[in-house]
């Protein structure tokens, strides 16, 4: 079977889907690799990295989408499926909701599409998981942006001088993401506080040394497949005023919150930054759906009311070299998972399959994606 591997189009985008030591591991199953020239220079893998391990390199977009599968880290564009032959499967980062044109552009050409982004979060999928890979190093970058942009340091430090008090952050969301920097923040020395309305990441915050902010009627709030469910108007209110305490006092603020298939929750609004103190800094990770904050700026490092803020869409773009070698490893597990090197076993009914596939045989034949389409 050829593979594909094509170069990133999409802006601040630096990863590539599959790095020379996952394609050596392919090659060794019998699958024939095509790079298309270039796509693992911001990833620091040159084409000769490529060719070392037994792959090819093709010497433009139109000769490498002519394999009969083709591998990306973004969505494919409308322009990409016009150069793929009919019935070319395709694996990527989809968020297929989001791109109406590109899924009736595959159907046209009976395009077989899995997104990354689909694949079940369950046990046995764990080693495909593109989605918890890449926010763990979002996680640990966001630490590290705040860091950087803040005027002071993290740890508690005694000096001849005096004592300087460690920073305090605030993070919204023990997600992965959330989990990671809670992580980050503490090896770096800071006290780091946590707010989520599910009661049940209490013990994960606790376990990494976080600070679990709680309110009255936490322990009533409803929890289905890791979000929550039926949160009562009184216990927002009382988690706002909460918020709106501990803000005043936070060094760095980090947001995580996100809503599959809709906008991104605004969590801190321009008064809780207006009552930040001057030099703060916030880093808003859900930017790129909209943002948690009010003021943030997609792609923009903005000061408002003295507060930094920083908007960057894409962080794990800015750790190619780890992110891709990730993301490889899951893009490569799903691939192997459906297919062998004679082609792909196509068990419809299979969890993974049913749950990862988005376009076949001319429709659009995932219900989620089909669900969010017919709002």
């Amino acid at each position: 079977m050829q593979l594909a591997v094509i170069k990133e189009t999409k802006e601040f985008e630096r990863r590539v889907a599959l790095t020379p030591d996952v394609i050596k591991q392919l090659v060794k199953k019998e699958f024939k690799v095509t790079v298309e020239k270039g796509a693992g220079l911001l990833s620091s893998f040159s084409d000769e990295d490529y060719l070392a391990v037994g792959a090819t390199i093709s010497p433009d977009l139109k000769t490498a989408c002519q394999a009969e599968v083709i591998m990306k880290v973004n969505s494919f564009t409308v322009e990409e499926v016009s150069l793929m032959k009919e019935g070319a499967i395709c694996l990527s980062f989809m968020y297929a909701y989001t791109i109406p044109e590109v899924l009736d552009a595959m159907n046209k050409k009976k395009i077989t599409s899995f997104s990354m982004d689909a694949v079940p979060r369950i046990s046995r999928a764990q080693k495909m998981d593109a989605l918890s890979s890449q926010a763990n190093l979002a996680g640990y970058k966001t630490v590290l942006l705040g860091a950087n942009a803040l005027g002071k340091i993290f740890p508690l430090m005694m000096t001849a001088a005096g004592t300087i008090t460690p920073s305090k952050v605030l993070i919204f969301g023990a997600g992965v993401a959330g989990l990671q920097a809670i992580a980050t923040a503490k090896r770096l020395g800071a006290i780091v506080e946590v707010t989520d309305v599910r009661p049940e990441t209490k013990e994960q915050v606790e376990s990494l040394g976080g600070r679990f902010l709680t309110v009255e009627g936490a322990e009533d709030v409803k929890v289905e497949g890791g979000y929550a469910k039926e949160v009562s108007a009184e216990f927002l209110q009382k988690q706002k005023e909460l918020i709106q305490e501990k803000i005043k006092d936070a060094d760095l603020v980090i947001t995580t919150a996100l809503v599959i298939g809709k906008k991104a929750p605004v969590l801190v609004s321009e008064e809780m930054v207006k009552s930040m103190k001057a030099g703060s800094v916030i880093v808003d990770m859900a930017v790129e759906s909209g943002g948690n904050c009010a003021l943030s700026e997609r792609n923009q490092t903005v000061v408002k009311h003295n507060v930094t803020i920083i908007g960057e869409s894409n962080l794990p773009s800015l750790l190619p070299v780890n992110a891709s070698q990730l993301y490889a490893t899951n893009i490569s597990t799903l691939l192997l998972h459906l297919a062998d090197k004679d082609g792909f076993k196509w068990e419809m009914d299979e969890e993974i399959t049913k749950g990862s596939l988005i376009t076949h045989e001319g429709k659009t034949v995932h219900e989620f994606t089909l669900s969010i389409l017919a709002k």
